[in-house]
C-alpha cells in the first residue's frame, strides 16, 4: 500500500527545486532577458545567482532551504530504517562511516547553498563563490561516499538489484556532475565565456535535481518492508496465485536465517504432489546430500548437492 513515508522527502526536495528553478527562469525571460547589474558587460545569459540576487531572492533563499534540508532529511532516513531494518542493513562498521561521512558532507553541501543564496553575488560576489564551491564539493563527496556504501551493500545483497541500481545512477551523477563542475569553473573564471559558464551552471542545477529523485527510489521499498524489524536483510515475500511459494530475502517464513546464511525458500510449489523441503521449512538439505530428517517418501537421498 502507498501511503506518505520517508520517501516523500526526496520528492518534497526534487519538486522544490525544480519549480525554483522553472519560476526564476520564466521570469527572466518574460521580462525579456534583462541585464541584472552583476552580469558582465558582455554576459547575456544570467547565472541562477545573477535573477535570485535581484526580486526573487526570497524565493531564492526559500527554495535553497527547503530543497537542502528535505534532501539531508532524506540521508538521516536511509541511515535510521537500514539501522531499524526495514532497509538492508549495513553489513560492518565501514558502511556506517561511509553513511555517516555522506551526511556529514551533505550537511556540509547544504550550509553552503543557503549561504550562497543569503550572501547573494550582487552584494557579496567573494563570499558567494566560496559558498558556491562549498555547496558543490559538499554534496559531491557525499555522493562519493553513499555510491561507495551502496557499492559495498550491493556485493552483500546480490538479491537487492535496487542497490546495484541506484549505485550505477549515482555514480553517473558523480561523473557528469565532475566534469560539468570542472568546465564551468574554467569557463566561469575566464573573460569572454560567461555565457558558456551561465549554461553550464543551469544544467548543473537541473542534474543535481534527478540525483534528489534516486533517493525515492532508495526509500521505496521501505513501505512494504515497515513492520519487519529483524536483522539482516528486509523481508520480502512475492507471493504465488495458487499459495504454491514465497520467497524471502535472506529470512525464511518463520523468521530464521537459512542454513549457511543464503537466501531461504519455503513452501516451496508442489511438483508432482510432493512438496520439498528447504532450509527455510525446517528439514535441512546439507550439502554432503540428503535431508535433516531422512527423504521425502518416494525419494532417495541425493548423492550430492545440487546448485539450483
Amino acid at each position: 500500500m502507498w501511503y506518505l513515508s520517508f520517501w516523500i522527502f526526496p520528492l518534497i526536495s526534487a519538486f522544490t527545486w525544480l519549480g525554483m528553478l522553472l519560476a526564476m527562469f520564466i521570469v527572466w525571460e518574460v521580462k525579456g532577458h534583462p541585464h541584472y547589474a552583476s552580469m558582465s558587460t558582455k554576459q547575456h545569459i544570467a547565472y541562477i545567482s545573477d535573477i535570485g540576487a535581484q526580486g526573487l531572492k526570497p524565493l531564492f533563499i526559500a527554495g535553497c532551504c527547503v530543497t537542502t534540508i528535505f534532501l539531508d532529511l532524506s540521508f538521516l532516513s536511509e541511515r535510521w530504517l537500514r539501522h531499524k531494518g526495514q532497509l538492508a542493513r549495513n553489513t560492518g562498521v565501514a558502511e556506517k562511516w561511509l553513511s555517516a561521512l555522506s551526511i556529514v558532507f551533505a550537511i556540509a553541501g547544504t550550509c553552503g547553498l543557503i549561504l550562497l543564496s543569503i550572501f547573494d553575488t550582487l552584494r557579496h560576489p567573494h563570499l558567494h563563490d566560496g559558498f558556491l564551491l562549498l555547496f558543490i564539493a559538499g554534496y559531491l563527496l557525499s555522493a562519493v561516499f553513499i555510491c561507495a556504501e551502496y557499492q559495498r551493500l550491493g556485493v552483500h545483497f546480490r538479491e537487492h538489484r535496487i542497490l546495484r541500481t541506484s549505485f550505477w545512477v549515482k555514480l553517473a551523477f558523480i561523473l557528469v556532475e565532475v566534469a560539468i563542475a570542472v568546465s564551468f569553473a574554467v569557463t566561469n573564471f575566464t573573460n569572454g565565456t560567461e555565457n558558456v559558464a551561465a549554461v553550464l551552471e543551469w544544467v548543473v542545477a537541473l542534474i543535481f535535481t534527478f540525483y534528489v529523485l534516486t533517493f525515492f527510489i532508495d526509500l521505496l521499498p521501505a513501505v512494504r518492508n515497515k513492520h519487519h524489524t529483524g536483522s539482516g536483510a528486509p523481508q520480502v515475500e512475492m507471493g504465488h496465485a495458487n499459495g504454491g511459494s514465497h520467497l524471502t530475502d535472506g529470512y525464511s517464513s518463520n523468521g530464521q536465517v537459512p542454513l549457511n546464511g543464503q537466501s531461504g525458500y519455503a513452501d516451496e510449489p508442489h511438483i508432482n504432489g510432493v512438496g520439498h523441503r528447504t532450509a527455510a521449512g525446517g528439514d535441512r538439505y546439507y550439502e554432503n546430500g540428503g535431508y535433516e530428517n531422512g527423504p521425502l517418501p518416494g525419494q532417495h537421498k541425493p548423492i550430492a548437492a545440487q546448485n539450483f
